[in-house]
């Protein structure tokens, strides 16, 4: 089994948080669900604080403060262009996340999109003109299956996932952009898994469009962006119609900007663009090799000891992932389900008796839950990336390890759809709401 590098990779915010259990006392944190959201990198959060002072409005504004923060957002733009290898014609148009960077570009696209059912929610739902294709058993069925659905009947737009937010898999996106361009069709790559945790280019993959969230790559200041290729953009109507959108307004008629101002109306989360920028920088710094090295070692350490219990399925799309270099090197992502227990109801046990955070559900991904025969209690996943720890996986390995033997301490109990432990005596700080474990309805 490959080692873990655990203490060569940047620090995270929280990384020394300790939680209480519901059986008394407290323990360090284990956060397995950094695919859902993952902490601030501890020099992003410095590099926000240090801005902070200086916030203030940006393009129009005279004074010193605006000067910096016009500075600092468009200094991102540049860093998060760089990060991604964008072309010197590209764009960058900075959103909210990656559903927002969708939902963009689904306004622009001048015809019909064909995207694969393994998507997540975010990659379906916002094309306004839709064909999915069914994923095949294997990665090369899959795509002689898209490749053939092209022939059918021409798109303007091919959207696929550059990482499953269920399995961790990686299509070959060279194949994908080569059966696609040879179609006449683009490509946009859904990265909001991917670009934590592996080098994404534009330039030299020939993607025409990325989507990403600074919320799963440690900055989660509410940034994400689209990057690609200027035409559609320049050419669709508004994202968003107001102030800083436009070059000239009169009451019968309005000139607009071209993008990515044209998609940016109104004043732009400055911080969380110098948040994404400060991220992408200080990932780039990261040796690829160590990254994926250390994800790698951490997944096959729960891969390894999950598979000592029959009862344990992990959860995968392709029979021949193996076959495929991208496809041989899944990012830090493992779904699995146990027999005769609830997913739910795990998930609560190892929160409340062990301070082990994972996510359980359908992962807003229904439609690749439902061709993997899961019903709406879905699976269980855990997650890694900077911040994650070998020791964290045994944690997580020992608390199976006790439900599948003794079984929990507690007992829990069903509150609003959610598994809760019965009269749980956990405090929550000051500054937090009422309730613990109330349901997340995009993860669900």
């Amino acid at each position: 089994m490959t080692t873990a590098v655990d203490c060569a990779l940047p620090t995270l915010v929280g990384a020394r948080l300790r939680v209480p259990l519901v059986t008394g006392g407290d323990a360090p944190y284990a956060n397995l669900d950094l695919a859902a959201s993952a902490p601030s990198l501890e020099d992003v959060a410095a590099h926000v604080t240090e801005l902070l002072p200086y916030y203030s409005s940006v393009h129009r504004g005279a004074g010193y403060a605006s000067q910096v923060c016009t500075g600092v957002l468009e200094a991102a733009r540049d860093t998060v262009g760089a990060f991604l290898g964008a072309r010197p014609d590209d764009v960058v148009v900075f959103g909210r996340n990656t559903t927002d960077a969708l939902n963009l570009l689904a306004a622009a696209v001048p015809g019909e999109v064909v995207c694969l059912d393994v998507e997540h929610h975010a990659n379906l739902l916002p094309w306004r003109s839709r064909r999915v294709v069914p994923a095949r058993a294997t990665v090369a069925a899959t795509l002689t299956a898209l490749a053939a659905a092209l022939r059918a009947r021409p798109a303007a737009l091919v959207a696929v996932t550059g990482a499953s937010n269920v399995t961790g898999e990686v299509l070959p996106i060279a194949e994908v952009v080569e059966i696609a361009h040879a179609a006449g069709a683009r490509v946009v790559l859904d990265a909001a898994q991917l670009a934590p945790h592996r080098r994404v280019s534009l330039s030299t993959s020939g993607i025409d469009y990325v989507a990403f969230s600074g919320h799963k790559l440690y900055a989660p200041y509410g940034a994400g962006a689209l990057v690609g290729r200027r035409d559609w953009l320049d050419a669709a109507p508004a994202y968003l119609a107001g102030g800083g959108a436009v070059r000239e307004v009169t009451a019968e008629a309005t000139q607009w900007a071209a993008a990515p101002a044209r998609h940016e109306a109104g004043t732009p989360n400055v911080l969380g663009a110098a948040a994404l920028a400060k991220a992408c920088d200080m990932l780039a710094g990261v040796g690829a090799a160590e990254l994926a090295a250390h994800e790698t070692a951490l997944r096959d350490q729960l891969v390894n000891g999950l598979a000592r219990h029959p009862e344990v399925s992990v959860l995968r799309i392709w029979d021949d992932g193996d076959v495929w270099p991208e496809s041989a090197d899944p990012i830090g992502v493992v779904a699995f389900t146990i027999t005769g227990h609830e997913p739910g109801l795990i998930a609560a046990y190892l929160s409340a008796e062990h301070a082990i955070g994972v996510r359980d559900g359908r992962f807003c991904a229904h439609p690749l839950l439902a061709r993997l025969g899961l019903g709406a209690g879905g699976a269980l996943r855990a997650s890694f990336g900077i911040g994650s720890t070998s020791a964290d996986v045994d944690r997580l390995l020992a608390a199976i390890d006790q439900l599948l033997t003794i079984g929990p301490k507690w007992r829990y109990e069903r509150v609003d759809g959610r598994y809760a432990p019965v009269g749980d005596p956990r405090p929550l700080p000051d500054f937090a709401g009422p309730a613990i474990g109330t349901a997340s309805a995009c993860e669900s």
